[in-house]
């Protein structure tokens, strides 16, 4: 941050500050009625150490967030039905804000690099190569109006000044002074909403008609809260403390609660997003902080080399039939396995499987196939267990872990995520 463009310092550096507080994400399924609603089931699924912020729902499969890598802020992508991440981007600059952009196999983000600049980038699913959207102008929050139209707050001396941009024609107006962080399209509208502090003593929800650049009044903030979210076109929801409050149009006077989140651990709620369906809620949210306990392991580097116990032909028992795993020793950057499970004499399903090497790190990656070689995932889709930590007799990936008992013997347990939203560990008893 030391070379923000001389766009007030102080201003930058105490936004920065608070966006850097430990937060974890949490995935809710909420249900909803004219007279109740309620959100039950919640995981927290970032669960790293650090900064985790800023979700949102990429498509029925897959969740977006910030999260904290090393000390850097990068995006991952979450499975919401296997559990699994991935790490979406590779460069120096910490990514904030992931949205995926409509129409497009891409997704954007706030890019913060190493000399100070902040651009609005676009992340290719398929290369990660990178490209700047919106040029000259720092953007600090944003959404996706349409493929075509951006409406952002941008940093402008020392406040948040509300744009819209036409990204084809490179043209970028502004419409408001001094808004908040949260922007949301407003569901079956033609409207986006988002947060004014023109008046510092009531902060206030307004909708903008991007097309035409009309701005309402819609309803006031909680006291001091900028992050809100629609559940439905009359229903907003936001957070107070770890209370979910919800907002209904022309009918709530007031904020109302919803639920107490505080068994989660959620101590602050912050920011707030749900899926189109109205079925699924993200919240990031302050926690109370556990105890980490210490591991007595030494940690080795993440290197294939020490994997390469795991090389060797491994034979066991697992759902009710006979398992057998094949893994090469590594070679070329990666290693290499195939799996196939055997019930009644018949083949259920296969698996082809890797360990590679990515950026100073490794990530397993697995695709399945049926009796006939037929893909349960689709084309470019592979399910990824990013790494957590090797020590002597273990590697340890998000959901799975390979676990050494002797040269001949090892433990494979794998985090199978249940239709409830829980998980259940099944451990592989492999011998050689």
């Amino acid at each position: 941050m030391k070379k923000i463009v001389l766009l007030s310092v102080t201003f930058l550096l105490s936004a920065f500050a608070f966006s850097q507080q430990d937060t974890e994400i949490f995935l809710f399924n909420i249900e909803s009625s004219s007279s109740n609603i309620s959100a039950t089931s919640g995981k927290n699924i970032s669960n790293n150490e650090g900064y985790d912020n800023q979700p949102s729902f990429m498509n029925k499969d897959y969740i977006l967030f910030s999260s904290n890598r090393n000390g850097q802020t990068d995006i991952i992508k979450y499975h919401t039905n296997y559990g699994s991440k991935t790490w979406l981007n590779f460069t120096e600059g910490g990514e904030y804000t992931p949205l995926k952009i409509p129409n497009k196999d891409a997704v954007s983000a706030v890019r913060l690099d190493p000399d100070g600049k902040q651009r609005l980038y676009a992340y290719n699913l398929k290369t990660s190569e990178s490209t700047e959207i919106i040029k000259d102008l720092v953007v600090a929050y944003y959404t996706w109006y349409d493929e075509n139209t951006i409406v952002s707050a941008v940093i402008e001396d020392t406040e948040l000044n509300l744009y819209i941009t036409d990204v084809n024609k490179g043209i970028s107006k502004k419409y408001a002074t001094n808004v908040g962080r949260s922007f949301h399209k407003i569901p079956n509208s033609n409207l986006v909403s988002f947060i004014s502090k023109e008046d510092e003593t009531q902060w206030k929800i307004k909708s903008l008609n991007p097309k035409t650049g009309a701005i309402k009044t819609i309803a006031n903030t909680i006291e001091g809260v900028e992050d809100i979210c629609w559940l439905n076109h009359i229903t907003i929801l936001s957070g107070k403390g770890s209370s979910l409050q919800k907002f209904t149009l022309n009918k709530d006077n007031n904020w109302k609660t919803v639920t107490d989140l505080s068994s989660y651990g959620i101590t602050t709620i912050t920011r707030l997003t749900t899926n189109p369906e109205a079925t699924k809620l993200l919240i990031a949210a302050e926690t109370t902080q556990a105890e980490i306990p210490v591991s007595t392991e030494t940690k080795l580097e993440p290197k294939l080399e020490n994997c390469a116990w795991i090389a060797g032909n491994w034979k066991g028992e697992a759902f009710g039939g006979i398992t057998e795993e094949n893994w090469s020793k590594p070679s070329g950057g990666s290693m290499m396995a195939t799996f196939k499970l055997i019930n009644d004499n018949k083949v259920s399903f296969y698996e082809i499987e890797i360990i590679r090497e990515v950026e100073n790190s490794l990530i397993l990656q697995l695709k399945h196939f049926d009796s006939q070689l037929r893909g349960w995932e689709t084309k470019d889709e592979t399910v990824d267990f990013p790494l957590k930590e090797i020590t002597p007799n273990k590697v340890i990936f998000e959901g799975m872990t390979f676990e050494r008992i002797s040269d001949n013997e090892m433990n494979v347990y794998v985090d199978i995520h249940q239709k409830d939203g829980s998980i259940e560990v099944v451990k592989f008893n492999y011998k050689k």
